[in-house]
């Protein structure tokens, strides 16, 4: 059936497109912050193991979201390791590094998401995709948020 939202089919399909880098990028994420919650050591262990917990959390239902984002602009969303490893610039874990080293990294994870999300929101934007924006705008507020948190451990 076709879609009749007021996007042109190829603004969806660039926008989805966009839209499955980000997915990547955040799951790719969820999995990082999952596993330091699963290894991390020391004296901040349960500030951190809790702190994580909350993270990986979040990003598990905002990978859903992306991905429903995806599918109501009339796109497949991707779903298999393979895929996001292929379209992700966060660095995967072969690793347990150490408690701040864990944070460090994760800060450069957050802010990798927010610059994929803030460089799809100008074809969004463009587009009239007020609801991708939207959830643009959402993401971006929530992952600054937790880089700042995170940095402040660092400090």
């Amino acid at each position: 059936m076709q879609i009749d939202i007021g996007i042109d089919s190829d603004d969806r399909a660039a926008i989805a497109d966009g839209l499955g880098t980000l997915l990547a990028d955040s799951y790719t994420l969820y999995l990082k912050t999952h596993n330091y919650h699963w290894n991390v050591t020391g004296p901040m262990f349960n500030t951190l193991h809790l702190m994580f917990e909350q993270h990986y959390n979040e990003l598990a239902l905002a990978v859903d979201t992306i991905a429903e984002r995806i599918r109501a602009l009339g796109a497949f969303a991707p779903g298999s390791y393979k895929a996001y490893a292929a379209r992700t610039s966060i660095t995967e874990e072969d690793e347990v590094p150490a408690a701040m080293e864990m944070v460090k990294r994760l800060v450069d994870g957050h802010e990798a998401v927010i610059r994929t999300a803030r460089g799809l929101m100008p074809k969004a934007d463009k587009a009239g995709d007020d609801v991708t924006v939207d959830l643009l705008t959402q993401r971006m507020q929530v992952h600054e948020k937790t880089a700042w948190m995170l940095r402040s451990l660092l400090a």
